[in-house]
């Protein structure tokens, strides 16, 4: 059962979620020329615009299931956690496919297919939680500790949406270990360079 104190939040996060599915498609459309390029790097934005989707869905999914009278948040949480699952193993083996030379042997996965792999596993952990936490519920249906915890996953799906958008739609990153090397490297450089002033 869902507590009643917190169905206001699924209520008020099925709406959050239906508004963010509305603006991926905007995205999606703003982004469209990357998506339909036959190439590795139209497969990278593809498979965002599928993690940002996949996030939304599962928050609306559960927060509308959670709304309905009687044990339905457990279920509905484990079966879109299992959906999740299956599309990062879907799109990890197709970052993988579109890493393959003509030889056969695995290129040399660069940083940003790197992070995108990073990303999707960071996202099957919280499927496999969120599984977890779903299949307590059906076992124990009075458990509100496990329904707080999907909850939680909700709002970790919003925000994981939100940065797969993010980067979709090509939106500037500030990263800190970024700027940092960039600082201690124009600062290096500035000390190599002579100045044109003479010695007194």
């Amino acid at each position: 059962m869902v507590p009643e104190s917190i169905r206001d939040f699924f209520a008020a996060s099925a709406s959050v979620a239906g508004a963010l599915i509305g603006l991926l498609f905007v995205a999606i459309s703003v982004a469209s020329d990357r998506l339909a390029r036959a190439q590795a790097e139209a497969q990278r934005y593809r498979v965002r615009a599928v993690a940002a989707l996949t996030a939304f869905t599962n928050a609306l999914a559960v927060s509308l299931f959670a709304l309905i009278p009687g044990h339905k948040i457990g279920p509905a949480a484990l079966v879109v956690a299992l959906g999740g699952l299956v599309f990062v193993l879907a799109a990890l083996l197709s970052l993988i496919r579109w890493r393959l030379p003509r030889r056969g042997a695995l290129r040399r996965l660069r940083r940003d297919t790197a992070h995108d792999a990073l990303f999707l596993l960071g996202l099957s952990v919280t499927f496999v939680v969120q599984l977890i936490q779903g299949a307590d519920v059906i076992a124990q249906p009075d458990n509100s500790g496990a329904v707080n915890t999907i909850a939680a996953l909700v709002v970790v799906c919003f925000l994981i949406g939100i940065a797969r958008s993010w980067e979709l739609i090509g939106g500037p990153s500030v990263g800190i270990t970024h700027e940092v090397t960039a600082l201690v490297r124009g600062r290096q450089r500035g000390a190599d360079e002579p100045t044109d002033e003479e010695p007194p």
